[in-house]
């Protein structure tokens, strides 16, 4: 079965990048990659919903954090089988954003550390309601707040598709889930994690083979 490898971070952190540099890497040790990302917004309604609800379409429904949380929770449960699938094809499924971003946002949203109830409640509805898939390893691609802040601005002034959402937008938000992304892979928070530094020259081969454990499936 394949591994379940999660990119996390920032709204700006360059996840997009690091999956293509990642993928990469791996495909020259002969892994075969299949590559997702989350929320599905052309692919699943509750996505479909949480993208409207980020944009203030839904009337207040974007206020409520466990509610938009559980929207998140339901597109992975929609897509469950679609994982099954694809671990079972791939030697890696590299997902851009996953389980722990949930978790690192209702966090913040309540105003919670990674030890609150928020990520404890968002542990029990995906993991042990829903079944998602525990993922092997994930990574933190560490970014300063301000910075990511900066790229997302200007992604959205450049890609006439990638307006800024109401959570890209606060900042206060963006340095609170900043603080609770730390402590999740500081606490291996599901499975082990590796914290890269997204301001720096990634040695993606070197990343794949922690990754890996030194073979490609």
């Amino acid at each position: 079965m394949g591994r379940l490898i999660v990119i996390e971070g920032l709204d700006g952190a360059g996840k997009r990048t690091m999956s293509d540099g990642l993928t990469g890497a791996l495909e020259r040790r002969g892994a075969r990659v299949v590559r997702r990302a989350f929320p599905r917004y052309d692919e699943d309604v509750h996505a479909a919903l949480i993208k409207d609800a980020l944009h203030g379409r839904l009337g207040d429904l974007g206020e409520s954090a466990h509610g938009m949380a559980v929207l998140f929770a339901l597109d992975r449960l929609g897509a469950k089988e679609k994982l099954a699938a694809d671990r079972a094809s791939a030697d890696v499924v590299l997902l851009d954003r996953y389980i722990a971003s949930n978790a690192a946002y209702l966090a913040a949203r309540l105003r919670q550390s990674a030890a609150g109830e928020g990520v404890t409640w968002v542990r029990e509805l995906e993991i042990d309601r829903f079944g998602i898939p525990v993922p092997d390893a994930q990574i933190l691609l560490r970014v300063p707040s301000d910075v990511a802040a900066a790229r997302a601005e200007r992604r959205a002034r450049e890609e006439t598709d990638r307006e800024r959402d109401t959570w890209e937008s606060d900042g206060g938000l963006q340095a609170r889930v900043e603080v609770v992304y730390e402590d999740l892979a500081a606490a291996s928070w599901l499975s082990p994690w590796q914290v890269v530094d997204g301001l720096s020259t990634v040695d993606f081969d070197a990343l794949t083979v922690t990754l890996l454990g030194g073979s490609p499936g």
